[in-house]
């Protein structure tokens, strides 16, 4: 009697394998899953900048790069929140549209670079957020004035400010024997001037679109032209 051939069953074999797969549900639990670590998990830890005297806290950032986003200073109970929170958790919070979001997040990152707007230099600024800008002259050479612009406490002189406290301000200068110019500068007498935080002091200028921006302006020229041609036909001014 020959020997029995083995039958293949694919059923049973399917069977036997599934019988012997360990199941995560086996380690974890009847209701557990394993997934795939998500993008979240391995995306590094944000950079949290450390604010600056004329930058405070997030409501004054806000305050300071303008476009309206002032009115989201209560969604970031924090200064680590306004520098954490991702595109899509800023979406969340209600910050639209979406140009306000970029605006946003590019500020952030410019401010991580220390690239800051005018004022983001000074180093002595009242819990009001006023800074006191005063003459220094430099008189190494006598026949050759130079005059800067420096940054004090508040109420002291050049003269009653120890020299490593003096801070020389960028963007400002000074005209004629004492007097300070520059963007937001009040002018005080005597050589003094004064910086108070002021909504939209950093805030990037949007261009003002004409006839419809750069993307429409020749669909939108064109029909310009056509109507133009028509109304000058019926008033009998052209041919």
């Amino acid at each position: 009697m020959g020997a029995l051939k083995p039958v293949f069953r694919p059923q049973l074999l399917r069977q036997t394998l599934t019988q012997n797969v360990i199941r995560p549900a086996t380690v974890f639990g009847p209701s557990s899953t394993i997934r795939a670590s998500s993008s979240a998990a391995s995306r590094p830890a944000p950079i949290i900048p450390a604010p600056t005297p004329f930058c405070p806290d997030a409501p004054t950032f806000l305050k300071l790069i303008g476009r309206g986003l002032s009115a989201h200073a209560s969604k970031f109970p924090s200064w680590e929140s306004l520098f954490s929170l991702t595109s899509s958790q800023l979406a969340e919070l209600g910050v639209e549209p979406p140009r306000t979001r970029r605006y946003l997040i590019e500020w952030r990152q410019r401010f991580r670079r220390g690239e800051f707007g005018i004022g983001g230099d000074l180093k002595h600024v009242s819990p009001e957020g006023t800074a006191e800008l005063r003459v220094l002259e430099h008189d190494a050479n006598p026949s050759i004035p130079k005059k800067y612009v420096v940054n004090v406490p508040e109420g002291k002189s050049v003269e009653e400010t120890a020299p490593e406290e003096l801070s020389r301000v960028s963007g400002y200068r000074v005209q004629g024997a004492k007097t300070i110019i520059g963007p937001y500068a009040l002018p005080s007498g005597n050589g003094i001037a004064k910086i108070t935080v002021t909504e939209g002091m950093w805030e990037d200028k949007r261009g003002r679109k004409i006839d419809g921006g750069e993307r429409r302006r020749t669909e939108i020229r064109y029909k310009k032209r056509i109507q133009e041609r028509r109304e000058m036909r019926e008033r009998g001014e052209l041919a």
